[in-house]
């Protein structure tokens, strides 16, 4: 367990975001080994039909990702406080309200899977193997609740380190299960969605396992799991916001995928690839944003207020410098980058493909600055803040799918990402601003000497 409310900020930040970043690319690994598997061996349509499902899997996927996110600043808090029970209470708080929403999910999702893909107009050639994969991941829900809520415990208390171990065993596992169902098996895209469930379930075993022999703390007892309405009400007031957050952002991924469904197959496919390439490049700075709610959320916990706004000076310097090199990079090597996708290069996909990464590869300073800020406010537990953000994230999408992709075509939609980052960071940053002047005013306080009367 690392304790983030000692040492220096920056190397603390930085020492707990390169196990994460690892992590976090491997978990990238489940879709870019899927999506390179299926469309080298199955071919454009499969790529495409796989990648048509992105925006709705966020939708669901991700809400279950944004509650298991929130409900673990409210660990952190209490293992920065030093409050053992109340560790375990919430984790035990947690536990109830991810199996519920788990349940509820796996049902909804299951049932409506096509309704929705015809309701974002997915090509008539591509929307069976689009169901047949994604029915399958929307099975797996359990799953990647489970895996997403036990790493984020873990990442609670300091350890970033651990969930990274898992998810190169699940990486691997998912890599072997791609080859095999898909070249040996003729499983289609179905088995590409079996190998990505099943590495699921072995990540999950696997942590469930490392806590029970390794991490006392987070051993929880039938009283833990007592129904106190001021616990699910704290877990609730942050985990839901996050939840929500993270579908609204999906909304407005769909109705941007509705968009691009509309301009074809061939630019589907090439959103596809680049928009892999691009979850890969700018997985540092989603990591380097993680690690701040931890931190924030700790050094809340420990009441060292200043502490926080010197860790987001700092952070913001590291992740800033990478961001830039990073859209550098993928402008350089755009078709080397996007050919690992295709078995046979096509010309226009190659096209379209640069055109993604100039657009967004050139901004990709803003959304540096958009995680840092984001999750530092989610970590001071202002849940609803994040929420109105991803809200200017989802007008600024829907409004490129709209009117700039019928005005200008595919780089009209390419365009979404970066004016979705605009539009949530004029919401984040005054909130900001308002937040560290609330810090400073606690730091004065807390040092203002106690005059006694006599």
């Amino acid at each position: 367990m690392q304790d983030m409310t000692q040492g220096r900020p920056y190397k603390l930040i930085f020492a707990f975001t390169i196990p994460l970043f690892i992590g976090n690319l491997f978990q990238q690994f489940y879709n870019i080994a899927d999506t390179l598997i299926v469309g080298r061996t199955l071919g454009e349509n499969a790529l495409a039909a796989v990648g048509s499902t992105g925006s709705i899997n966020f939708l669901i996927i991700g809400f279950a990702q944004g509650l298991t996110a929130g409900l673990s600043i409210i660990t952190a808090q209490r293992f920065g406080a030093k409050d053992s029970r109340g560790v375990r209470k919430s984790f035990a708080t947690s536990i109830i309200i991810s199996g519920i929403v788990a349940i509820v999910l796996t049902i909804f999702s299951v049932l409506f899977v096509r309704q929705i893909l015809e309701l974002m107009q997915t090509p008539t050639d591509i929307i069976n193997q689009a169901e047949q994969f994604i029915k399958i991941i929307f099975m797996g829900i359990p799953a990647s609740i489970t895996f997403n809520l036990l790493s984020n415990m873990l990442r609670a208390l300091g350890d970033s380190r651990t969930p990274l171990f898992f998810l190169v065993i699940a990486s691997v596992v998912n890599i072997v299960l791609d080859l095999v169902l898909i070249t040996q098996f003729q499983m289609g895209v179905a088995g590409a969605g079996v190998a990505t469930v099943t590495a699921q379930i072995v990540a999950s075993l696997c942590c469930a396992y490392y806590i029970y022999k390794k991490v006392p703390l987070l051993h929880v007892r039938k009283k833990d799991f007592t129904l106190v309405k001021k616990e699910w009400q704290a877990h609730l007031a942050v985990g839901f916001p996050m939840a929500f957050q993270s579908s609204i952002i999906a909304i407005g991924s769909i109705a941007l995928q509705t968009a691009l469904n509309n301009l074809g197959t061939q630019v589907v496919a090439a959103n596809t690839a680049a928009g892999r390439i691009d979850q890969f490049a700018t997985q540092p700075m989603a990591s380097f944003g993680i690690a701040m709610a931890t931190f924030t959320a700790q050094n809340l916990g420990a009441k060292k207020y200043r502490r926080i706004i010197q860790g987001v000076k700092e952070c913001l310097i590291m992740s800033g410098a990478f961001s830039i090199v990073a859209g550098a990079l993928i402008i350089i090597f755009a078709n080397q980058l996007v050919s690992l996708f295709l078995k046979v290069p096509n010309p226009e996909i190659l096209h379209l493909s640069r055109t993604y990464f100039i657009i967004n590869g050139s901004m990709y300073l803003l959304l540096a600055v958009l995680f840092i800020i984001r999750y530092t406010l989610q970590g001071l537990g202002k849940g609803m803040i994040p929420t109105l953000a991803g809200i200017a994230e989802l007008l600024m999408r829907t409004l490129a799918a709209i009117f700039l992709a019928q005005a200008f075509g595919y780089p009209g939609a390419a365009s979404a990402n970066p004016l979705a980052w605009l539009g949530s960071l004029l919401v984040l940053i005054p909130s900001y601003v308002k937040a560290v002047r609330q810090l400073n005013i606690l730091a004065e306080e807390q040092n203002r000497p106690e005059i006694n009367v006599q």
